[in-house]
C-alpha cells in the first residue's frame, strides 16, 4: 500500500521542477537552462530542453525501472557515464576504498548502502530529489540487498543524519551525495573524514559554491557557472570537459585516479590550469 499523499518532487535538466503523483507527471516547470550535452546522451535524449521533451523523458524512467512508483528497480550494474558521482562512488565500493555510500532514493529517502550494484542502481538514473513518498516495497529491496533506510515511515532526505547513521553502525569510510552546501559544511565538521560528493549544483550562488566546493571532496559541475569558477582556485584533478567533476582533495584525487587505473578506457592526462572546458557547455551556465 502506497502513503496517501504518494508525491515526488524532483529536480531535472537544467533545475526543472516536476511533480510526479501515483506514476504520472503531473507538473513540470521551466528549465533555467536551454542545451545540455548530457541530456542529449541519456538513454531517452533531450536534444532540446523543453517541458515536453522533459516530461517524455521522466515519463520514460518510470516506464523503464520504475522511478517514483512501487516497482522501483534499485540494482544495476551499468555505467551510464564514465565518471558520474554513482559510478566514481559504486567504484570506490567495489575497490574498498570506502565501505558505506550514504545517498537519497525516490520511494526511500536517505539510505545507506554498501553494494555497488545498489549506489549505481539507486543513483545511476537519479535525479536531484527533493521531497519524496515512503514505499515499503522499495525499501524490502533495499533492505534485501543490506542496504539501511534512515527513515522509513516518512522517507525524509537528511544527509547529515545519513552520515551520523551509518557511523553509528559501524562504517568507517563514509561518502555522502550532498546537494545542500550548509549540509556539506554540517558533514565536514562533525565527521572530518567522510568523502563528501556534491552534487545537483545548477544554480548556486557565489556564496553557496564556495561553501560547497570548500567543504567537498569531489564536485560535479552540472550546468554552473559558480562551481566552475570555485574550482578553478582549487580543484586537483578535473574528469571530463563538458560537465567536469572535479576532486577538490586528495582523497577525491585518489578516487578518480584509481577509477582510471583499474579501467580499460584510453584517458588523456596532462598537466593544465583547471577548469579546463570543451566547446560542448550547458548553455547558459547559471
Amino acid at each position: 500500500m502506497a502513503h496517501d499523499k504518494d508525491e515526488h518532487v524532483i529536480e531535472a535538466i537544467g533545475r526543472c521542477r516536476i511533480v510526479i503523483r501515483h506514476g504520472k507527471v503531473v507538473e513540470v516547470g521551466a528549465a533555467d537552462i536551454k542545451d545540455c550535452p548530457l541530456a542529449k546522451r541519456f538513454a531517452y535524449p533531450i536534444p532540446d530542453i523543453t517541458k515536453e521533451s522533459v516530461k517524455a523523458n521522466i515519463e520514460h524512467r518510470i516506464r523503464a525501472f520504475g522511478m517514483c512508483t512501487p516497482q522501483r528497480e534499485v540494482l544495476d550494474s551499468r555505467e551510464f557515464v564514465g565518471f558520474g558521482a554513482s559510478e566514481i562512488l559504486s567504484f570506490g565500493l567495489h575497490a574498498g576504498l570506502i565501505d558505506a555510500v550514504v545517498l537519497a532514493c525516490d520511494g526511500a529517502g536517505t539510505v545507506i548502502v554498501s553494494k555497488p550494484d545498489l549506489v549505481q542502481g539507486i543513483g545511476g538514473r537519479m535525479s536531484g530529489l527533493v521531497s519524496t513518498t515512503p514505499y515499503p516495497e522499495v525499501i524490502a529491496r533495499i533492505e534485501e540487498n543490506g542496504g539501511i533506510v534512515l527513515d522509513r515511515d516518512r522517507a525524509t532526505i537528511n544527509q547529515p543524519a545519513g552520515v551520523a547513521l551509518a557511523a553509528e553502525k559501524g562504517f568507517r569510510r563514509i561518502a555522502v551525495t550532498v546537494a545542500r552546501p550548509a549540509d556539506a559544511a554540517i558533514i565536514r565538521r562533525i565527521h572530518p573524514s567522510a568523502i563528501i560528493f556534491g552534487v545537483h549544483v545548477t544554480g548556486l550562488t557565489k556564496d553557496e559554491a564556495d561553501i560547497l566546493a570548500g567543504a567537498s571532496d569531489l564536485v560535479t559541475a552540472c550546468a554552473s557557472k559558480t562551481i566552475r569558477d570555485a574550482a578553478a582556485n582549487k580543484a586537483l584533478v578535473q574528469a571530463g570537459v563538458a560537465i567536469p567533476i572535479f576532486a577538490m582533495t586528495p582523497a577525491g584525487k585518489e578516487l578518480i585516479i584509481e577509477k582510471i587505473r583499474q579501467g580499460d578506457e584510453p584517458v588523456l592526462i596532462k598537466p593544465t590550469k583547471l577548469p579546463s572546458l570543451s566547446g560542448q557547455q550547458p548553455d547558459p551556465l547559471i
